[in-house]
């Protein structure tokens, strides 16, 4: 007696052991891994008092089962029960108490061939372990056993259903048939061991708090969508609602009621112009974003409807009439308009003309001496001025031309030239013109003498018409560089 009893002690820390271990030794593919049962159980003898032809009739008792998950297949547990039987038969009678220390395999039908969150899953069952009784029996022969108190070895096969209410409460109905290692429940021990069914019904209750990472309610087992933002609601899959069924959920939808695309945070474009119907004011033509959703025929970023020039040219800037801009306000639009920041004409291209001092300004000359590009102190109130003229038209360029006389080479008098005329400009610029890109410099070397000059005389004869052909002159202009580059 003892020896089972040590057994059956080490049999029970054992499987104690298991459930509560953690991931190492049971695999983690199921959220509540401990399941705790609580039920009644219903016992019926089998035995030597009735000849063995059937089962008594039933007596109550209850029993405690912890539960551990091992796999979809299979679960562990531990068993504990204790109940009353007895009978009476032509060979005596007894009245017992029972109760029962049971390790426990169950295969499951829900979970590989049902899904585990079936309403209804079948299952069978194997379990071993102890069993330890008190009897008192009356054999038909008058003799007395009483009070005979016994463990021994006992095991047990079954079936049952799981019915899921949730995901922590179930119930179950099962029948198990047990066989313990004695023959003497019933006062005798002359045949087979005792046998006995065992009805079991009652509660299951999941224990733990399934994983749900993104805190949804939905476990991470079913939920489809298990990055989830906090806060969001999800439908029963875990996945964001999406009340209109556009494929964007609701809290990224700007019209959760309507249904959009996502391009446009969900809302509906009935004309297909990529902007949503609520920030369309034309929703039923076909526009652009600039406008709105409207048409714009010229694509200036002006709607039609608004624009009094439809048919502005492509890149050309426009006001808010959809009309090219007039700086200036000359009546000539900037994209045609010379010189945009002055105004002028529509003959001088949007030009100011030049006043007749400037144009008497212009057609002085600077003059140089011999083989030099200094600008002589005697001409820098003429480039004075020219500064000042420039100030007053600041879209003009200048031209500044720079010549030699024949004195020299060809080549050399073409670099001589140039140098002079970059004198000029060097000056203008230290003078502070604006604008100093529109200072345009060119050499034409003897090229364009001034003064016509008889080279077969001597130099000292011919120094006076030399002279005013070492100059720069000067040609002010507008910026379209319609310039006497000649």
């Amino acid at each position: 007696m003892q020896t089972h009893l040590s057994k059956i002690k080490r049999l029970a820390f054992a499987l104690v052991f298991l459930l509560i271990a953690g991931p190492e030794v049971f695999a983690q593919s199921s959220d509540q891994k401990t399941n705790l049962q609580i039920y009644g159980s219903a016992l019926q003898y089998k035995g030597d008092l009735d000849g063995e032809d059937e089962f008594s009739k039933i007596e109550w008792g209850g029993g405690l089962g912890l539960n551990r998950y091992i796999s979809p297949s299979f679960d562990g547990g531990l068993h504990l029960t204790y109940g009353s039987v007895e009978d009476d038969g032509p060979g005596g009678n007894f009245d017992a108490q029972m109760g029962t220390v049971l390790l426990n395999l169950r295969l499951k039908m829900y979970g590989n061939i049902l899904k585990e969150d079936a309403f209804i899953g079948p299952y069978l069952q194997v379990g071993g372990g102890g069993a330890w009784a008190k009897t008192d029996a009356m054999r038909s022969d008058g003799t007395m056993q009483e009070d005979d108190k016994f463990f021994t070895t006992a095991l047990r096969g079954g079936g049952g259903i799981r019915f899921r209410f949730s995901d922590a409460v179930s119930a179950f109905v099962e029948t198990n048939y047990m066989i313990i290692g004695q023959d003497k429940i019933d006062g005798y021990d002359v045949g087979e061991n005792d046998r006995f069914l065992m009805h079991n019904v009652g509660l299951g209750f999941n224990l733990g708090k399934a994983k749900d990472t993104d805190a949804d309610g939905v476990p991470d087992r079913r939920d489809d969508c298990p990055d989830t933002p906090t806060g969001v609601q999800v439908d029963k899959n875990g996945c964001p609602v999406d009340t209109d069924g556009d494929g964007v959920a609701d809290y990224q939808d700007e019209c959760p009621g309507e249904a959009g695309v996502a391009n446009l945070n969900g809302c509906p474009d009935r004309d297909g112009d990529g902007v949503a119907d609520k920030d369309d004011q034309c929703p039923d033509e076909a526009g652009t974003a600039a406008t709105n959703g409207c048409p714009d025929s010229d694509s200036d970023g002006v709607a039609d409807a608004s624009d009094n020039c439809p048919d502005t040219p492509a890149g050309v800037q426009v006001g808010p009439d959809g009309c090219p801009v007039d700086s200036d306000g000359d009546g000539v639009p900037d994209n045609e308009d010379a010189c945009p920041n002055s105004a002028g004409t529509m003959e001088t291209k949007g030009c100011p003309e030049l006043d007749e001092a400037t144009m008497k300004l212009i057609e002085e000359k600077v003059r140089f001496e011999f083989d030099r590009a200094r600008v002589q102190d005697s001409y820098k109130q003429l480039l004075d001025s020219i500064t000042v003229a420039l100030q007053k038209y600041p879209d003009h360029v200048l031209l500044i031309k720079g010549h030699a006389d024949y004195i020299g080479s060809e080549e050399y008098n073409q670099a001589l030239s140039e140098r002079r005329a970059e004198a000029v400009k060097e000056y203008l610029i230290q003078q502070g013109v604006q604008n100093p890109d529109r200072l345009v410099t060119k050499g034409y070397g003897e090229t364009q003498p001034l003064v016509k000059v008889n080279e077969r005389l001597s130099r000292r004869r011919t120094e006076k018409e030399r002279a005013q052909n070492r100059r720069v002159g000067f040609e002010m202009n507008t910026p379209d560089m319609q310039l006497d580059m000649e």
